[in-house]
């Protein structure tokens, strides 16, 4: 399994079951450093499985994936030094009963790192929650909360977010706001995004490129104005097109 220079992660022949049911199936996909790949595809083409191999949450069955070259497979862990580049975001915030400011703080406890007042500060600015860095983050709304989510992956500086349906169930204007908040950290920091959508608007807006998953194999990688405008693959048409390929 080869790494090509520019590639963050390179994926080959993975593969992912569930009660004996094959979920993934990808023969190859490189993620470049510094890109936005949005993965879509209809609800069950495995693409938030994809994610958390990604995050190393689980092994695959079969093959692997390398990630700055360090292979993870079953029977193969990733080190904690790799594995602490990479974080993610969920479509439902699983958030502490604590403060605002407490939540983002979470994670760099976890690490040590006891003394990051300003920097979580800086952060909360970034998503504009300063003002409400003392309330209870349970008592947010829907948007707010996802807003603390996002805040607490950013302060850990990762190389590598992913971000599943992170605004699903959002209104346009948490909407608009998460989508400059990820695309501020992309050209900010170089950090690469990985972002699970539905919304093939959302991706035409936000990404450099976008996968199709289908059945759990991906179909078609392309740069967005040719998986747009110009996709290789009939499926791939058809799901632009807004047809049932499924």
């Amino acid at each position: 399994m080869n790494n090509p220079a520019n590639s963050l992660y390179c994926i080959e022949n993975l593969v992912k079951n569930y009660r004996g049911r094959r979920v993934l199936d990808v023969d190859r996909l490189d993620i470049r450093a510094g890109e936005i790949l949005a993965l879509v595809g209809p609800s069950g083409s495995g693409k938030s499985t994809l994610l958390r191999l990604m995050n190393f949450l689980e092994p695959p069955d079969e093959g692997g994936l390398r990630f700055h070259g360090q292979l993870f497979r079953a029977g193969q862990e990733m080190p904690l030094e790799l594995r602490r580049k990479v974080t993610m975001v969920f479509q439902s915030p699983m958030l502490l009963d604590r403060s605002v400011k407490d939540n983002v703080r979470f994670g760099l406890e976890l690490r040590g790192q006891n003394h990051a007042a300003d920097l979580i500060q800086s952060t909360l600015e970034e998503v504009g929650l300063a003002g409400l860095a003392n309330q209870k983050a349970r008592t947010l709304s829907g948007g707010e909360a996802q807003r603390v989510a996002l805040a607490r992956a950013m302060v850990l500086r990762p190389e590598a977010l992913l971000l599943d349906e992170p605004t699903a169930n959002l209104d346009p204007y948490n909407v608009g706001l998460i989508e400059r908040i990820a695309t501020g950290l992309n050209r900010k920091h170089g950090t690469t995004l990985v972002l699970v959508t539905h919304n093939v608007f959302q991706a035409k807006r936000l990404a450099h490129r976008v996968a199709f998953l289908l059945e759990g194999k991906v179909i078609e990688v392309a740069d967005t104005e040719a998986f747009f405008n110009h996709p290789a693959d009939p499926r791939t048409a058809a799901f632009v097109r807004g047809d049932m390929v499924y």
